[in-house]
């Protein structure tokens, strides 16, 4: 039976039922027109295409494959298509992902992603045939966006199917194959020297494979507001841990109550942001998971699509003081297609309006 990441842990998949109305099945969310670098808004760069929107898993599964497209509709009815670049993805090799995973975990999946059988992980993540393409893509497409930021070409990248923010160095997770934000971190410290990275994650799920990873490091400036491990997967992320060793202190995680609303959020989101200022970071991430808004089918939180826009803004013009504009937005979960378009799109439209 497979299992998913929901209240109190895993709950069987059948008990979810609804969790993904997909009204826009069938889409890729490719925009029509790819390349459109006239008459920009602002330096953004939105990674959409047909190979990033084949990260999902099979039929009932509540991470589907049509999260994309939900997003980037919503994006074209607000025009919001018409202020940025939109650039396509692409794949990462084995030697990039290793980056942040053990040689060990990519080629298990690769051998996983040839059979197509089985699970990456205890029940959460299962292998399909091309698993490891899609799962690489995701990461590839963040390297691409980063190496866009780091070469002048934009300021601020949003990728709407990114931050697996579960993927351990040695293993997948909670729906997350690779970790992108883990790759990301580790390259811009090998390739461009940046030490000091501010790591903002308002997914409703504690960001538990960048916590651990950097857990005993004082470069990663971390904050993660979610709702309580006590009642939600992963079960970790709690007041007290802060960091270890020369760490300790530099990370602030800040779980909810199951029920807390806009209200709790604004008031964990001052802390965060104090935080985050007396740290200085010179690049910033933000992970903007949907799934903490009202009615996302896994979780308990009450946000609405303010709480999002809120974060966004501040990230934004935080990158924009400290951090020379440099910010990579990634979308993160969410299981409500409504919601998850809703909510990247107020970050996109604050992301793109930041100054």
């Amino acid at each position: 039976m497979m299992h998913i990441k929901g209240r109190g842990g895993r709950v069987p998949a059948e008990d979810a039922p609804g969790c993904i109305q997909r009204a826009l099945a069938g889409r890729s969310g490719v925009p029509e027109q790819i390349a459109h670098e006239a008459a920009v808004a602002d330096n953004v760069v939105v990674y959409v295409g047909e190979a990033l929107a084949r990260y999902g898993f099979p039929a009932g599964h509540p991470l589907g494959v049509d999260r994309q497209a939900a997003f980037w509709a919503e994006a074209e009815r607000m025009g919001l298509h018409r202020k940025v670049r939109v650039r396509e993805p692409r794949m990462a090799s084995h030697e990039e992902l290793a980056r942040f995973h053990t040689p060990q975990h990519v080629s298990w999946v690769a051998l996983r992603s040839h059979t197509g059988e089985g699970y990456l992980d205890y029940g959460d993540t299962p292998a399909f045939p091309g698993v490891f393409e899609a799962g690489a893509t995701v990461a590839g497409t963040a390297l691409e966006g980063l190496d866009c930021i780091m070469a002048g070409e934009a300021s601020k990248t949003f990728q709407p199917i990114g931050g697996l923010h579960h993927a351990r160095r040695s293993g997948a997770a909670g729906f997350c194959v690779f970790n992108d934000l883990g790759v990301v971190i580790e390259t811009l410290r090998a390739k461009y020297g940046v030490q000091r990275i501010a790591y903002v994650d308002i997914d409703v799920h504690h960001g538990d494979g960048v916590f651990y990873a950097y857990e005993s490091d004082p470069g990663l400036i971390l904050v993660d507001i979610h709702e309580s491990g006590h009642f939600l997967y992963p079960g970790t992320g709690h007041a007290h841990e802060s960091g270890k060793g020369a760490a300790r202190g530099n990370k602030l995680n800040l779980p909810l109550d199951p029920g807390a609303g806009d209200r709790e959020f604004f008031a964990a989101w001052e802390r965060a942001l104090a935080h985050l200022r007396r740290h200085d970071p010179q690049f910033v991430i933000l992970q903007c998971g949907a799934d903490s808004l009202a009615g996302d089918p896994l979780a308990d939180l009450r946000l609405t699509p303010e709480a999002h826009a809120r974060a966004a803004h501040d990230a934004a013009r935080l990158a924009n003081e400290v951090a020379g504009g440099r910010m990579m937005v990634f979308g993160g979960g969410g299981y409500d297609l409504r919601n998850l378009a809703a909510a990247w799109t107020r970050v996109l439209a604050e992301t793109i309006d930041a100054r």
